[in-house]
């Protein structure tokens, strides 16, 4: 047999590390898909309107008439007016309190806020031609589409992801080349004894299969150690991140089916590095032997 601590020492720390910076990536790779996917489901065929009017008066009149007109749309599912004390809290920490954006003097102009949601999918062609006809209403309206604010958003989304991916690939990569070198390096140092079980009849395959197996148990201890470092590093993040108490942020939230997928990582981090001791092995033998 081969001494087993010949190929243990650094392995299962090396492997361990590897596999908790996969399972930080593959969870902020998750993290983001929800974000992207609950952010479109939330703005589906929502619509904002507003009203862009420097008058009071003709503001709340313009804003009343095309409440009106959207509701008695069949194609639009609901219309809410935003209300103003909404609208102070949200503008609050830029421009202070009721005494700057919506004081009685109006020192500066907000613009009414009116949601829609559209019934179906927001297309350019209806956005337009409701777009046209709301200004016949209400001069003074502006409508946008709520999936146009947030197209840079969804792209540095998809930039992030992409580079979750990347960064998976990349450890896998090195992962490979750590099992590699260590495979080499205890063939190296067992040469003789591998001669001695050639003699006595053992065969390239019983040989890969002593490493394969030594690989497999540090593997087996690096994932373990791993999963629960990344694992603990995912959570700590993710109460950071909800003490944001931010609404996009919110639903970035990782799943069931995302924690079996992370799960699912220090298995693969096993099959891989095992794979890899046995074709390492079995390819330097018939170059050795």
């Amino acid at each position: 047999m081969l001494p087993q601590a010949r190929i243990a020492g650094p392995m299962p720390w090396v492997i361990a590390i590897m596999i908790a910076l996969t399972v930080m990536a593959a969870g902020a790779g998750l993290a983001l898909n929800n974000l992207a996917e609950n952010a479109r489901a939330e703005i589906a065929g929502g619509l904002t309107v507003q009203i862009v009017e420097g008058a009071p008066a003709a503001r709340a009149r313009q804003a009343a008439a095309a409440v009106d007109y959207l509701a008695a749309r069949d194609d639009i599912a609901s219309v809410r007016l935003v209300p103003e004390e909404e609208l102070a809290a949200l503008l609050e920490p830029w421009l202070g309190g009721r005494s700057g954006a919506l004081a009685e003097e109006d020192a500066v102009p907000v613009p009414a806020l009116i949601d829609v949601a559209l019934s179906g999918p927001v297309t350019a062609q209806r956005v337009r031609s409701l777009r046209a006809r709301l200004e016949r209403v209400a001069p003074a309206a502006r409508l946008d589409a709520q999936a146009a604010w947030l197209g840079p958003v969804f792209e540095a989304i998809r930039s992030m992801q992409i580079l979750a991916l990347g960064l998976i690939v990349l450890l896998a990569a090195t992962s490979v080349a750590a099992v590699w070198l260590a495979a080499r390096s205890a063939l190296g140092s067992n040469r003789e004894t591998i001669e001695v079980i050639h003699h006595l009849g053992g065969t390239d395959g019983q040989i890969a299969r002593i490493f394969q197996r030594s690989i497999g148990i540090d593997a087996a201890l690096g994932g373990a150690a791993g999963l629960l470092l990344g694992v603990a590093a995912i959570l700590l993040l993710g109460r950071q991140f909800a003490g944001l108490d931010s609404g996009l942020v919110a639903g970035g939230g990782l799943g069931i089916a995302d924690w079996v997928v992370l799960a699912a990582v220090p298995l693969a981090g096993i099959a891989l590095a095992m794979l890899t001791a046995r074709l390492t092995v079995t390819a330097a033998l018939r170059k050795m032997l």
